[in-house]
């Protein structure tokens, strides 16, 4: 029977790679900035003044007078979304040779899938660990230096001016995982950890109890890794969050954008691209192969800046 060549959506693949948790591993991009799914491919969204939320306006009422009342008004920003995507050819001939050793629909959509999702992390990345986004306040003694950091002072500073900005505690630390091993050998982390945790041995410190040191809801560990090198050329893996960095925010996964300030979302038009992830193939006769294909229609967007404080000067190696 012949196969369509006009491209089929395939949520047979796509509940296997997802099943299999064949998402790549280390990648933290859409807890910095959430999905968030919008029905136009470009737009504006309503943002609320900080002075809005920061004014002491009179309150008092007077017999049979009326309440005061607020007189602001929106500010605005705007999104728009962009397509990425990715084709693999599964050949016939090399289906046939190679059957015996793995499924070809299957390893082309991981690939694709990889490389897509593996693209929109370093979006996310360039974005967040970028100083000429945000200021950089570099840490005066670097964090793999065990026996002189002072991580959880750098943080302090950090959240002390998130909240004198915004009025709110940051509740994420986002590290690589280099700095997550780094930090698990620091004297002045194990040192507060020992207190509540007396069993604890160096190298062993996990997220949770990092996260209870710093005085941080949540540290997202940044693990992922991508290939530096030109094509042709060995492979050189580098980390798609410098070591160099880390960063104190706010993030928010809440269905509505302007519940709380945080530092971005990611906008989805679910007009062509129903899920970050959309998996396809066609048939292409011409080369005797099918195609698979994954794409996605996205948007990484700032919402607020000021709830974001960048640290630099993490490690000596970065």
């Amino acid at each position: 029977m012949p196969r369509p060549s006009s491209a089929a959506d395939r949520p047979d693949l796509q509940a296997v790679l997802f099943a299999a948790a064949d998402q790549p591993s280390g990648f933290i991009g859409l807890q910095v900035m959430p999905i968030f799914e919008v029905d136009k491919v470009d737009g504006r969204f309503p943002v609320i003044p900080a002075e809005v939320m920061f004014s002491v306006p009179p309150t008092r009422r007077t017999d049979r007078g009326a309440y005061q009342r607020s007189d602001w008004t929106w500010d605005w920003d705007t999104y728009k979304c962009l397509e990425n995507g990715w084709e693999e050819k599964i050949d016939d001939r090399e289906v046939a040779l190679y059957s015996r050793y793995f499924d070809a629909e299957t390893m082309a959509a991981r690939r694709a899938l990889n490389i897509v999702l593996r693209n929109q992390e370093k979006r996310i990345a360039d974005a967040v660990f970028n100083i000429s986004n945000f200021a950089v306040h570099n840490v005066d003694e670097e964090w793999d230096d065990g026996a002189k950091a002072k991580p959880i002072d750098d943080v302090k500073k950090g959240r002390k001016t998130i909240h004198d900005t915004i009025g709110m505690e940051p509740n994420t630390l986002i590290i690589s995982y280099s700095t997550f091993l780094e930090l698990g050998v620091c004297d002045s982390i194990i040192d507060r950890i020992k207190y509540t945790t007396p069993a604890v041995q160096r190298g062993d410190v996990n997220v949770a109890l990092l996260a209870q040191a710093f005085g941080v809801e949540k540290i997202l560990v940044a693990g992922s890794l991508y290939n530096s090198a030109k094509k042709g050329k060995t492979a050189t893996l580098a980390n798609l969050w410098p070591d160099e960095y880390a960063m104190l925010c706010v993030t928010s996964d809440s269905p509505m954008l302007g519940e709380l300030p945080c530092i971005g979302r990611t906008f989805l038009w679910t007009g062509d691209s129903p899920s970050n992830s959309v998996i396809e193939s066609y048939r292409d006769e011409t080369v005797r192969a099918d195609v698979i294909r994954v794409r996605h229609d996205t948007d990484e967007e700032f919402i607020a800046t000021n709830c974001a404080y960048l640290l630099g000067n993490i490690t000596t190696y970065a």
